[in-house]
């Protein structure tokens, strides 16, 4: 079960409690009768095992940079032909 934490809004006082999820929250404080707020907490979260991180699905050639192929090379007969005669 997890555990919640509360604090009085009146008094101020703090305690945490454990509630199944399908519990309600609480409103009332056992203290002085006042109104409850749930505190929210961080959590921590724990990545493990594979595919959570960018080097994981990448072999080591793609993963420093991506390859680009060489624009082909005009030949030099094609390149005569292409441009205008002059004279």
């Amino acid at each position: 079960m997890p555990t919640y934490a509360y604090a009085c809004k009146d008094c101020g006082h703090n305690f945490d409690i454990q509630q199944s999820f399908s519990d309600s929250s609480l409103t009332v404080c056992p203290e002085c009768g006042g109104n409850l707020r749930k505190k929210f907490n961080s959590v921590g979260v724990s990545f493990k095992g594979s595919g959570f991180y960018s080097t994981d699905s990448r072999s080591s050639s793609s993963a420093t940079a991506p390859a680009t192929a060489p624009a082909p090379a005009a030949s030099t007969s094609e390149s005569k032909a292409a441009s205008p005669a002059a004279g």
